[in-house]
């Protein structure tokens, strides 16, 4: 059975699957089954580009949610040199490790926390500030630490 259905941004109508409405994992099983089959005809082509797309962006975006984690307690770490903690320490070797799954698994984004480090510097900065109770100016207007070293296994910034 097959819908059709007002897109919430463009509103344009759309015919929708049953399945990929009412039961996402059904979706993807009958999905991957007509691939197998090489049954092209019957592929929800609509849908299955839209999920394609939305893997790389979910990728992206944990990347960048990783940095902006690991900027955040390398700003602590750097401010607040009395409330240094192990704990402190996990979540910066844990974002870290993150990261590198996620270029080791997709190579091709190997330059995107590059690309990204400026924007969440901005967004470590403003949780920072909150966090720390410490004005915002207080912290640079740009990232003061080159990637390679926010990147870096051992590397953390001096008091």
């Amino acid at each position: 059975m097959v819908y059709r259905v007002r897109h919430a941004v463009s509103g344009k109508h759309q015919i929708v699957s049953e399945p990929y409405l009412a039961d996402f994992n059904a979706w993807i099983a009958q999905t991957v089954h007509l691939l197998r089959e090489r049954r092209w005809q019957d592929v929800d082509v609509t849908h299955l580009i839209e999920e394609i797309q939305d893997l790389g962006k979910s990728e992206r975006r944990a990347i960048a949610s990783q940095l902006t984690r690991l900027l955040l307690h390398l700003l602590k770490w750097q401010y607040q040199p009395q409330r240094r903690s192990d704990s402190w320490l996990d979540s910066i070797t844990d974002a870290r490790t993150q990261i590198a799954l996620a270029i080791e698994d997709s190579p091709s984004l190997n330059n995107y926390p590059a690309e990204q480090l400026e924007a969440s510097y901005q967004r470590a900065r403003r949780q920072a500030a909150k966090q720390t109770n410490i004005e915002p100016s207080l912290f640079p207007n740009t990232c003061p630490y080159a990637v390679e070293l926010v990147l870096a296994e051992d590397w953390l910034p001096e008091d």
